[in-house]
């Protein structure tokens, strides 16, 4: 019998994947400096993991699973369809390069690249086709920039960057406890911006501390003008000893309607067709975002976070293949679709990370709050979640360190996960329409060079 093709090319993809990092393992930390004057740098991080997972359920929804959740259709199971335990890999690499030129004066000019690939499969076979390939992120770069700095004035940086929020909630808030998608994947905010313009101060001494701050703008899809785009984050970071404070305000107007904290900003919809389509109508959502981390002696790290996030909502409409829905009321029509309401929650984080020796064990939770929101449907802002993770990692030098995580999620309710949540399953595989906990265990490698 001949394989399937796509079946096989997964499995190419796979072997590749930890074929790289077992050629890694071969070696030292490859963290390379080189050029005139060590101007260009080449770091980055590859990890390989593998999770056993409860309360998984493979292809159980009636609709693709790329529907979004806050379509109708996308609400119902499969009739009949059970879940139970899988065993789940994934590996992702991101390198970053960056080329720096001292200009004199104190001002230096600098250059990053970086892009992510990812994989996974589902008991040895890839349950989809991800759109791209293996690009994280199809379309967009994590840093693809050009940076001005001077010590004394401050930075100014123009290109492609992910967000603070993103990248903060992401790491080290979030990974350093195990629950990096929990928290940064999630919530009303953006995460990756390609046409920013960030502007950073230097540090002020305030208060016996450092004070950072710090604004960036993105324009989105420049091609859309009746529905223009506009994307402004505001950031602050203190420092005092072993006190570290991360402040965010983020505002997206125009971009697409969502719950994925990671989502690029560009446009209502990735077509700038559809700006002359009057069933689009505008967007807005905003995430204010507070956290924290304390570190108490040389042992122990103690974290937390809240964020609130705001939705406009968005009216479902259909067109050029694409669909806009967020927070509708399916029983009440609005020109050709029906109306989407506007929500506001509260979302938690709590982290601690306990370090001896090479050894270093943590504990994290989130927990998503329900919504208000005044929808008479039920689209999700009466369900809540609460995330558990306990960790052990151990760092054998050279950039190696192998991670496990026991996570546990329960939801409040049977029913769609919470609003701040952007799939039913979303960072934990356990679907919450169909049960009301689940938990898994993974077990991984990271390699940093």
């Amino acid at each position: 019998m001949n394989p399937n093709p796509s079946t096989l090319r997964n499995a190419l993809t796979q072997r590749a994947g930890a074929m790289l990092l077992l050629i890694l393992a071969s070696t030292p930390s490859l963290a390379i400096d080189f050029g005139p004057d060590g101007m260009f740098s080449f770091t980055g991080f590859a990890q390989f993991a593998t999770t056993q997972q409860g309360s998984y359920c493979l292809n159980c929804q009636v609709a693709d699973r790329n529907a979004p959740k806050h379509l109708r259709a996308a609400d119902a199971i499969i009739p009949g369809r059970t879940f139970g335990d899988a065993t789940t890999t994934n590996w992702q690499v991101q390198p970053y390069l960056k080329a720096q030129v001292d200009l004199g004066g104190g001002f230096k000019l600098s250059g990053l690249l970086s892009q992510r690939w990812r994989q996974g499969s589902v008991n040895g076979s890839d349950p989809e086709i991800r759109y791209g390939g293996t690009v994280d992120v199809p379309d967009y770069w994590y840093e693809k920039n050009l940076a001005l700095r001077h010590e004394d004035y401050g930075q100014l940086i123009v290109g492609s960057m992910v967000s603070r929020a993103y990248a903060e909630s992401n790491y080290p808030y979030g990974g350093n406890v195990g629950l990096s998608d929990a928290w940064g994947a999630t919530g009303a905010g953006y995460g990756m911006l390609a046409n920013a313009i960030r502007v950073g101060t230097r540090n002020f001494d305030v208060a016996d501390g450092d004070l950072y701050l710090e604004a960036t703008y993105d324009q989105g899809n420049t091609n859309f003008t009746r529905l223009k785009p506009s994307f402004l984050e505001l950031y602050a970071q203190y420092r005092r000893g072993g006190l570290a404070l991360d402040m965010m305000y983020q505002d997206g107007i125009n971009g697409g309607a969502g719950a994925w904290g990671q989502s690029p900003f560009s446009g209502v919809t990735p077509f700038s067709a559809d700006d002359t389509n009057l069933a689009f109508k505008g967007n807005r959502q905003s995430i204010a975002l507070l956290l924290a981390r304390y570190t108490t002696d040389s042992r122990i790290e103690l974290s937390g976070g809240l964020r609130r996030n705001q939705w406009s909502g968005a009216d479902l409409v259909f067109a050029n293949n694409y669909t806009t829905v967020f927070n509708a009321d399916f029983n009440t029509p609005v020109g050709t679709g029906f109306k989407g309401y506007a929500a506001n929650s509260m979302d938690v984080l709590l982290g601690a990370r306990y370090f001896m020796g090479p050894w270093t064990f943590s504990t994290g939770m989130v927990h998503h709050g329900t919504a208000d929101t005044a929808n008479p449907s039920d689209r999700g802002q009466t369900n809540s979640a609460l995330i558990n993770t306990f960790g052990a990692a151990y760092n054998f030098g050279n950039g190696w360190k192998f991670e496990s995580t026991l996570g546990m999620v329960r939801y409040a309710k049977l029913g769609l996960s919470p609003m701040s949540m952007p799939g039913n399953a979303s960072a934990t595989n356990v679907d919450s329409r169909i049960t009301t906990e689940g938990r898994w265990l993974t077990l991984g490698m990271v390699y940093t060079f």
